[in-house]
C-alpha cells in the first residue's frame, strides 16, 4: 500500500488539522484520541510518511525508529500510567483495523482495560 499524503495525520503533521498535542520531539507527534477508548488514550505517529509498522521497521533510519519508541515511553511515563500498566496498540493492515494508513499507536491506559482479545472472537 502507498502512503497517502492527505490522510488525516499527514494533515496533522502539516498543521492543517488541530490536535490536543501531548508531547513532540524530532521524530514523532503524541496527541490525545478524538474518540477514547480508555481514561487515558493517545496516539503517537512517527513524523515519517510510514504506511504501518512493517514499512516503518523497514525503510524508516535508527535515528527515526529509537526516537519514536523514545517518545511512546516518555509520553507513558509523563501520562502516569507506565506504573501501573497501560496497552500500546499497532494496528496493522485491514484484517488488523487499521483506519487510518499512517502508522501509530495508541497509548492506552488509567483502568484495568481486561483481556486483549476475545477468545471466541
Amino acid at each position: 500500500m502507498a502512503y497517502d499524503s492527505e490522510n488525516i495525520f499527514a494533515k496533522i503533521l502539516r498543521g492543517e488539522i488541530p490536535c490536543n498535542k501531548v508531547y513532540e520531539n524530532q521524530h514523532a507527534l503524541a496527541f490525545h484520541d478524538i474518540n477514547p477508548q480508555a481514561p487515558t488514550h493517545v496516539l503517537v505517529i512517527p513524523k515519517g510518511p510510514y504506511v504501518s509498522n512493517d514499512d516503518f521497521t523497514a525503510s524508516a533510519t535508527d535515528a527515526e525508529i529509537v526516537g519514536f519508541f523514545r517518545a511512546v515511553g516518555h509520553v507513558a511515563r509523563e501520562l502516569g500510567v507506565a506504573d501501573p500498566g497501560y496497552r500500546l496498540i499497532a494496528n496493522t493492515g485491514i484484517e488488523g483495523g487499521q483506519e487510518v494508513p499512517h502508522f501509530h499507536v495508541h497509548i492506552c491506559g488509567g483502568r484495568p482495560l481486561g483481556r486483549m482479545i476475545n477468545p471466541a472472537g
